[in-house]
């Protein structure tokens, strides 16, 4: 499911300073990177049996390159989205996220996009 109106959406940043912010936020940057995407999964336990949820924060490159660290991201529209083991993520709509839930996620990455906006880059 989309997190709209986070604040997230377009901003840019340098690369060196997104991990900074991510990391201390508490997001791992997963390993699917490559050349011109970077993405970032924030876990929420849940009581349910095998069931986990995920934000997913996702950027692309405008400059430079991932892989020597020197990009400049865009950054795109927050993700949440429920793990059913043993068969991945699901981030559609119909897989009934909790107000709480939904609330928390959205919070997470307003609060991150506050920091974000401290070290944009200028376009």
């Amino acid at each position: 499911m989309k997190l709209e109106g986070t604040g997230i959406e377009g901003l840019v940043i340098k690369q060196k300073a997104l991990h900074h912010i991510m990391n201390k936020a508490g997001f791992i940057r997963g390993g699917q990177w490559d050349y011109e995407r970077v993405t970032y999964d924030y876990k929420i336990g849940s009581p349910e049996k095998n069931i986990t949820y995920y934000v997913r924060v996702q950027g692309y490159a405008i400059e430079g390159d991932v892989d020597s660290g020197n990009a400049v991201f865009k950054m795109l529209t927050p993700l949440l989205g429920r793990h059913y083991y043993p068969h991945g993520v699901e981030y559609g709509e119909q897989e009934g996220f909790s107000e709480d839930l939904m609330d928390r996620a959205a919070k997470l990455v307003e609060k991150t996009a506050g920091d974000i906006k401290n070290h944009q880059e200028v376009v």
